[in-house]
């Protein structure tokens, strides 16, 4: 594999075929799949582990794997105390891996068509009450009324991340024409670059024309180009900085759970199911790939549900 790209941990103590078919993969992950860098480093480390695991048990060639190989591999993983999360993450990876190989000629048969994963322990995610994402906004407004430009920003970020329950990638990614205020939705590129486009009300419209208007010029340099948020330096704003932000405000909401943009996300999507709006809707607009991802939430508002039941039923 070429030193521009991230080499997956001891891939090169491979066999030459089955190196060359990881950096054929690495191909397929980066440029027809078009998956984010962190994710095809992370797809690369697992089939990396796997094509290591069967070297050791003598394959040369990813034509001769096999589901006992398979099998063995995640065996290992589990005597390594993998958690039930990461055996299951793996799997998927295997899976999808051999299916390449079937569809690329690489091997007669998928290997992995009937290889099973551990179910992950699902653990509900901690969202905000609606009056706590009310007094988020409401301090960050406050703290924004000097006019300071980074303020004005800073509003506009969380009436969109909450409005909207886009990814924080989806947010920093945003360009000003993605922003259609004559119908108030916002065009955003998420996984795979698969573009979808998500409404927002006149709270979030209203910060964004606020920053527009009088925060982003304040802050845009001649290297600025396109990008809606900009950073103090003046170019496309990263998510560390918005992760720090969001942390930073929530933590000054009291009671409120330590959340991301992430736990935005999962805020946005429950109040939506609370307010009466169908699963098919949320995931269209939350751009998950199968409703499974979506039903997760109904979880949560049946939990949320269930503890309101027995502190206000007598006969709970």
């Amino acid at each position: 594999m070429t030193a521009s790209r991230t080499t997956p941990p001891d891939s090169d103590d491979l066999p030459e075929s089955l190196s060359r078919v990881l950096g054929d993969y690495e191909r397929h992950l980066a440029s027809e799949r078009n998956l984010a860098p962190h994710t095809v480093t992370a797809y690369l480390g697992d089939i990396a582990g796997l094509l290591e695991h069967a070297h050791r048990l003598g394959f040369s060639d990813v034509s001769e794997l096999d589901l006992r190989t398979l099998r063995s591999w995640l065996a290992k993983q589990q005597s390594m105390g993998r958690s039930r999360t990461t055996l299951a993450r793996r799997a998927t990876a295997a899976r999808v891996f051999t299916a390449w190989l079937a569809r690329t000629g690489r091997a007669p048969v998928d290997a992995g068509s009937a290889l099973g994963s551990p179910k992950p322990h699902q653990t509900l995610p901690s969202v905000l009450r609606v009056e706590e994402a009310r007094e988020l906004i409401v301090a960050a407004t406050a703290l924004a009324d000097d006019g300071s430009p980074v303020g004005l920003r800073d509003v506009a970020m969380l009436e969109l991340l909450y409005a909207t329950g886009m990814r924080v990638g989806e947010l920093c990614g945003l360009d000003v024409d993605d922003i259609d205020r004559d119908r108030n939705v916002v065009r955003v590129f998420g996984k795979g670059r698969k573009e979808r486009t998500v409404p927002f009300g006149q709270p979030a419209a209203a910060a964004v024309d606020a920053w527009l208007a009088h925060g982003r010029g304040q802050l845009a340099r001649p290297g600025s180009g396109p990008a809606l948020f900009l950073g103090a330096r003046g170019g496309r704003i990263d998510q560390r900085a918005v992760r720090t932000l969001v942390h930073r405000r929530i933590a000054e909401v009291p009671g409120a759970p330590d959340l991301g943009p992430h736990g935005l996300r999962h805020t946005a999507a429950t109040h939506l199911l609370e307010g009466g709006a169908d699963l098919r809707s949320v995931q269209e607009l939350l751009g998950h790939a199968s409703l499974a991802t979506t039903q997760r939430y109904t979880h949560v508002t049946t939990e949320r549900l269930r503890r309101a039941y027995q502190q206000a039923h007598p006969r709970a």
